[in-house]
């Protein structure tokens, strides 16, 4: 049997007063605490190391023994995210309608189209890298899963976790360039054209 437990039940059973923040205020501590790196380690400590070395019992016991060790740590996260939360401001005053709109159809034309297109900037960066020209395949390659060539290499374009599924009973006669999507764009194998 699964059982959920909220936050909130967990506070109530520890006897944690609930802490009540106006709407959306929560959202944007967060988003400039990601920002700053306010409650990162190098700044508050590896917290899952210290609460398994905190031989207390209670919130009041934890808060002394955590404050001992790290004296300034919440006031150094406090400082790092008020300095973003003033970047935040700031940017808010920046935004208008047209910015919006733009953000807006980068999100739903360009980068929807990049990220469904990116195949081409993958061959056409395999080709910079060879020294060769570099062509997409037409159907009777495509239907042999061969997405391009690259010189007169074919090449079969496929993300990273294709490597992992073992069910997989095709057999594709051609190089592999395997990719995996990152923070920023995309991260490309060319081990097997470059060797």
């Amino acid at each position: 049997m699964k059982i959920k437990l909220t936050n909130e039940q967990i506070r109530k059973s520890l006897e944690i007063p609930p802490l009540s923040f106006p709407k959306y205020v929560t959202q944007l501590i967060n988003l400039a605490n990601q920002n700053a790196q306010g409650t990162r380690p190098r700044v508050v400590g590896q917290l899952t190391d210290l609460i398994q070395e905190f031989p207390g019992k209670t919130l009041s016991e934890w808060e002394q023994w955590y404050l001992q060790r790290y004296p300034n740590a919440i006031n150094i996260a406090k400082e790092k995210i008020i300095s973003m939360l003033e970047n935040v401001k700031d940017a808010m005053r920046k935004i208008d309608e047209d910015m919006v709109y733009e953000w807006a159809r980068d999100l739903v034309i360009v980068q929807t189209f990049i990220g469904l297109q990116f195949q081409e900037a993958i061959l056409k960066k395999g080709a910079e890298i060879k020294g060769v020209s570099y062509r997409l395949s037409e159907k009777a390659g495509e239907s042999q899963g061969i997405d391009g060539y690259i010189g007169n290499i074919s090449v079969s374009i496929k993300p990273e976790t294709y490597k992992t599924k073992k069910s997989l009973s095709e057999e594709i006669q051609a190089k592999m360039i395997y990719y995996k999507k990152v923070k920023n764009g995309i991260e490309v194998d060319y081990s097997e054209i470059v060797a």
